[in-house]
């Protein structure tokens, strides 16, 4: 027996109160009136004959009456078993794990058929709903009371690569407790997998009128190997062999010793054979030839060795293109700044981005278009036919970056940014008068990795009134040193100095080489994104620059993954499962994307018992099962007693009250005598 309100029990301190009214106030003095009391001696009259308890029935009345209404707010109950069979009408959840670790040997047929015997003992008169869960939870059916559409929807289950995640399930099962007027029961047939277990554990809090009967497909920890990681370039811009480096891990593995290999476009490339510790980790470094021009296919594998055979393997992508051209143009007079600009940008291994340096009085008949994007370094002169073309190029969605020098410092107003350039301010190179950085914007993509310019000093900047434009930088006398500013479908920086050595020493600063990296990345849209991506992750479809255009998206066999609708709207896609996506855009471009199921998923340790028994507990009670596919279940709920507290209250009282009654006339028909004498 227990209490589901146990703080009540503090009203037993009312006990006292009928203890006080039979022994304090029971003693009534009458006064009589007498003429002198001198002849009388003064002692003290002993009161114990008037302390002692009268009425004993009535006073054990009223001691009941203060317990039961303690113990009635208390709210007693008494465990005791259920048979589902004698219950009610209610609501049957058969929730079906299709996540990636549920492909472990037979585990998923062996869910569905559970699940199926389970419907079998589905009553007439109840409701059911078919769910499978993984990253997301998805309703198969509607609340039924149609056994044969709730086994359709059983039978069409299919196997998933997603992750499982308790969490989102629980969520969904609060919802629908919340939404039902009959109790909900709950079957979940899962692996338990321990990493799907949600951090904090109180978000698998289950609605009050919910029970979950568990289903387990997995008793003992499973030993698997498999494929944790791949680091491989997405893109390749050079004749050169290509780094692909893979990482191999176990999980309640003893030590091991296996191959290794990374195949390119279906052809085994290179193979070797890694040594791994008990649970550990490994890595093998491959170097694949020169690869061929277009998409390529990759794939690290290793042999088969335990019953989770679709991890043993991670795919990624590979593209060899020719790098993208960034047209540089210049005062032939100076060319100090191309020098120092292409050597930054071709500072990486294997950069996206090549230079085509022209002088300014040379682009009368250059065309911007089939350009990354444009970069104007101090420019005094520009033809006009040129200038009008690079504004054109801009509003449909181009870039420019714009360095600004005593050349520019010339003209009224910035090139293309069309803003007014107020003046050009100099600064000593003695000690403490140059002009330093501040106030600069990290969270910018171009300027990430800059440090904010520590250490840069600089000696000449061009005043750039700021207009409608964003400023990123600033330096320490409030000048802006970057802006931004979007004009039609593209974009344009302003970096307030020069790219050479003159105006400033940025040059020589560790932050000049990711600033020009960035920026370059940034203006072109080019992407460095890793060469394989999770399961349910989403790919960004389309910029601010590309709405309204065609996006094509192949799933791994080959048939279009997005209605007509999507394809021109949608800005977003989830990736469902493993395989090669490929992306067609309407630019022409073409991309591969590799994706893989999320390798938790590879760890195949169980919940322990206390923790699932800890989890049936947040919902009407726990559950026991005995026999195959979960028959023979029975579970412990608390049985309340208040009804019949209630009663004998409820009748206490009116005997209390008849008794007393009864004690009252009694006890004032003496003193209506003596009134009436």
């Amino acid at each position: 027996m227990g209490f589901l309100s146990p703080w009540f029990l503090g009203g037993l301190a009312a006990l006292g109160l009928p203890v006080y009214i039979h022994l304090l106030k029971q003693h009534k003095s009458i006064p009589l009136p007498f003429s002198s009391l001198m002849f009388f001696e003064r002692r003290t009259q002993s009161s114990i004959k008037h302390r002692r308890l009268k009425y004993l029935l009535l006073f054990a009345m009223r001691i009941a009456m203060v317990l039961l209404l303690a113990l009635l707010f208390a709210n007693p109950f008494l465990t005791r078993t259920v048979d589902p069979k004698a219950e009610g009408k209610k609501l049957r959840v058969f929730a079906i794990d299709n996540s990636f670790s549920m492909r472990t040997g037979d585990r998923f047929a062996t869910a569905k058929q559970q699940a199926l015997d389970a419907l079998s003992g589905f009553r007439g008169g109840d409701l059911g709903q078919v769910v499978s869960f993984s990253t997301q939870v998805n309703m198969l059916t509607q609340q039924t009371e149609d056994p044969a559409e709730l086994r359709s929807a059983i039978q069409s289950v299919n196997q998933g690569d997603g992750r499982s995640g308790y969490a989102e399930l629980s969520q969904m099962l609060r919802s629908t407790a919340q939404s039902s007027r009959t109790p909900v029961e709950v079957h979940i047939f899962s692996d338990m997998q321990k990493t799907s277990l949600p951090s904090p554990f109180s978000e698998l809090t289950l609605g009050g009128n919910t029970r979950v009967v568990l289903h387990p497909l997995a008793s003992v920890d499973e030993s698997n190997w498999y494929v944790e990681s791949v680091k491989a370039p997405r893109s390749v811009y050079q004749a050169k062999k290509v780094r692909v480096l893979a990482t191999i891990a176990g999980a309640g593995t003893p030590a091991f010793e296996t191959d290794v290999s990374v195949v390119l476009n279906n052809k085994v490339i290179e193979t070797k054979k890694i040594k791994l510790a008990a649970n550990g980790r490994a890595t093998a470094e491959f170097y694949i030839p020169e690869a061929p021009y277009g998409l390529n296919r990759g794939e690290v594998r290793i042999a088969a060795h335990d019953k989770l055979a679709q991890d043993d393997r991670i795919l990624f992508a590979l593209e060899r293109k020719e790098p993208g051209r960034v047209l540089f143009v210049y005062e032939a007079r100076n060319p100090r700044g191309i020098l120092y600009y292409r050597a930054a940008l071709d500072s990486p291994a294997d950069s996206a981005l090549a230079v085509d340096a022209v002088p300014s009085d040379q682009t009368a008949n250059v065309s911007p278009i089939k350009y990354a994007f444009v970069v104007l370094s101090d420019v005094a002169y520009l033809p006009a036919e040129f200038e009008e073309n690079l504004k054109k190029y801009v509003k449909a969605g181009g870039s420019v970056l714009i360095a600004l020098g005593s050349a520019s410092a010339t003209k009224p107003r910035v090139p293309v940014f069309d803003e007014a350039i107020a003046q050009s301010r100099m600064s000593s190179r003695s000690a403490d008068r140059f002009q330093g950085a501040t106030s600069v914007d990290l969270s910018h993509p171009a300027l990430s990795r800059t440090n904010s310019f520590d250490g840069v000093k600089f000696y000449q900047t061009i005043q750039v009134v700021p207009g409608n434009s964003r400023v990123l930088a600033k330096l320490t006398d409030q000048t802006p040193l970057i802006l931004e500013k979007k004009i039609g479908e593209g974009r344009a920086l302003v970096f307030a100095s020069t790219f050479d050595n003159i105006a400033n020493d940025f040059p020589l600063h560790t932050s000049f080489v990711p600033f020009i990296e960035q920026s370059a990345y940034y203006l072109s849209g080019v992407e460095k994104s890793a060469a394989d991506i999770a399961v349910d992750s989403y790919l960004e479809l389309r910029s601010s620059k590309d709405q309204g255009t065609s996006v094509e998206v192949l799933d791994p066999g080959g048939q279009r993954a997005l209605s007509l609708t999507e394809s021109t709207s949608a800005q977003n896609f989830r990736l469902p499962r493993e395989g090669f996506f490929e992306v067609r855009r309407a630019n022409g471009r073409h991309e591969l994307i590799a994706v893989h199921a999320d390798r938790r998923e590879s760890d195949l340790t169980v919940i322990p018992k206390e923790t699932l028994a800890l989890w049936q507990n947040m919902g009407m009670g726990g559950e026991q099962q005995s026999g195959p596919g979960g028959q023979g279940i029975t579970r412990t709920a608390p049985w309340s007693l208040w009804w019949y507290f209630a009663l004998a209250l409820l009748i206490v009282s009116l005997l209390e009250s008849l008794f007393a009654s009864r004690y009252l006339i009694a006890e004032n028909q003496p003193m209506v005598r003596k009134e009436a004498a």
